[in-house]
């Protein structure tokens, strides 16, 4: 199945958790618990508060060679995004993708994640543990901080009474 007809889907509309496909258009459905969307809302929140030449994405479709990729939070440049406004899913990568991970996710997922956002052009890819501590990468590895956000917490916090 292809991400534009998934979209299009009548009886996959508003479903109440993330859709991603494998490289063989097969759907693949991750529930996610609120912790999971308070991370992301967080992310993106920081995003928009320290720079305001690019645009938060929720929820960003990527179409990639093993199927279409979700990134929890992305952040794009504003001459990107005029590219990818009008994609099902994205054919180049936000300069930031963000996955949040759950505890289903393995680092084998996670690193294969990485890899397909690298390929698709992505500068940064930031991983957030459940705990809201962000580890950041670029094309050659894990980094100390961000480049493109220096200013970003390494970790989002909030969730210590969870």
């Amino acid at each position: 199945m292809k991400w534009q007809e998934v979209c299009e889907h009548p009886s996959l509309r508003n479903l109440p958790f993330k859709i991603e496909t494998d490289e063989h258009g097969d759907l693949i459905m991750s529930p996610a618990k609120i912790r999971h969307g308070f991370l992301q809302g967080r992310i993106g929140t920081l995003l928009a508060q320290l720079r305001n030449d690019g645009e938060v994405i929720q929820e960003c479709a990527i179409a990639t060679i093993k199927g279409t990729k979700v990134a929890d939070v992305a952040w794009v440049t504003r001459s990107r995004f005029a590219e990818i406004v009008d994609d099902y899913d994205a054919h180049i990568a936000p300069e930031i993708c963000v996955e949040v991970l759950s505890r289903t996710n393995t680092g084998d997922e996670i690193d294969t994640k990485k890899a397909l956002y690298f390929e698709r052009g992505a500068a940064e890819v930031w991983v957030c543990d459940q705990q809201g501590r962000l580890r950041f990468f670029d094309r050659q590895g894990e980094q100390d901080t961000s480049v493109l956000f220096p200013a970003i917490p390494k970790a989002v916090g909030g969730t210590e009474h969870l």
